[in-house]
């Protein structure tokens, strides 16, 4: 999973000698390539730059190598503005919007790439599962981050130890049961799907719904895949939030997560407010990285308007 040679396999011979080394050691979580420009390179020491300069011709190479040499393949993907490779890397494109009828057709003369590689990290959301079940029941839970504070690394790890069930007792108060999981993965971030195939463990009773939109993704699992629980990420519209409610009340638990830095910000948001006053939501986790991407700042839980924090 998540083999960072995939990406070097893609990248100019002379940059795969220089980065084969170092991103691993400085774990490179970013790689931004612009035609005529030094590429720039992000990893848990900031940012760096290479001093490498791609060319037109090194740039038009690297992506027939993103596309298996075939972008008619691709070309949807293209259209969406990113393309996910083997190992659950993505790389995000820009160049020449081609429109047609008020939308992006597709994108050519492609200038530029960013380079996102995937890295999952098992047993992040440990420390939070004894939170957000109990009695082999899941809580509906709301997590609310900064963007770049790991909650989407926070919601897969979620998803897999929820499917997988867990026996450890110093994660759990009692042995908790694997249930049944979909994820609806509007961006290819959580599962990282390659060909329709998860490249990230969400677990043994995981069914996921890749590049699909939140609302429909809800309720074509409510319909055919018979969650226990469903897992998404940053809602924001109407419709998710009515999608949520109808899972809520079919009997399904959810998980998702918003943008925000502290529980005020979801009060703030108007669109939750149905979620809210109809008390769905049940746990509220907020992350930062004061500590460290992933820091856990407060635990809440909400019972009838009234919140109360956990940790």
């Amino acid at each position: 999973m998540n083999n960072v040679e995939e990406v070097l396999a893609v990248l100019p011979n002379k940059l795969c000698d220089r980065l084969k080394d170092r991103i691993l050691y400085e774990e490179i979580y970013e790689i931004r390539i612009k035609i005529n420009k030094p590429i720039l390179i992000y990893s848990k020491f900031g940012e760096s730059n290479t001093g490498y300069i791609v060319t037109k011709e090194e740039m038009k190479n690297l992506v027939q190598k993103i596309v298996g040499f075939s972008l008619y393949a691709y070309e949807e993907d293209i259209r969406q503005g990113f393309i996910t490779i083997r190992g659950g890397h993505r790389i995000g494109l820009a160049g020449e919007c081609v429109m047609e009828n008020g939308y992006v057709k597709t994108i050519r003369n492609i200038s530029s790439v960013n380079i996102r590689i995937s890295r999952q990290i098992i047993g992040t959301s440990d420390k939070i599962m004894k939170f957000i079940t109990s009695n082999n029941r899941v809580y509906n839970t709301i997590i609310i981050s900064p963007p770049k504070c790991g909650k989407t690394t926070i919601l897969r790890d979620i998803a897999r130890n929820i499917s997988d069930g867990i026996n450890n007792l110093r994660i759990v108060k009692e042995k908790f049961d694997g249930k049944k999981v979909v994820v609806i993965d509007e961006r290819s971030e959580i599962a990282a799907c390659f060909m329709g195939i998860p490249q990230n463990d969400l677990g043994v009773r995981t069914d996921v719904l890749d590049n699909c939109l939140k609302r429909e993704g809800l309720l074509m699992a409510i319909r055919s895949l018979s969650p226990d629980v469903l897992i998404c990420d940053e809602i924001g519209t109407t419709g998710d939030v009515e999608a949520l409610t109808a899972a809520f009340n079919s009997g399904v638990n959810i998980i998702t997560t918003i943008h925000g830095f502290t529980i005020e910000d979801l009060y703030k948001r108007r669109v939750l407010s149905g979620l809210l006053n109809n008390n769905v939501i049940e746990r509220v986790i907020v992350l930062s990285n004061r500590e460290g991407v992933g820091t856990i700042e407060n635990i809440y839980s909400l019972n009838g308007g009234e919140k109360e924090c956990l940790n």
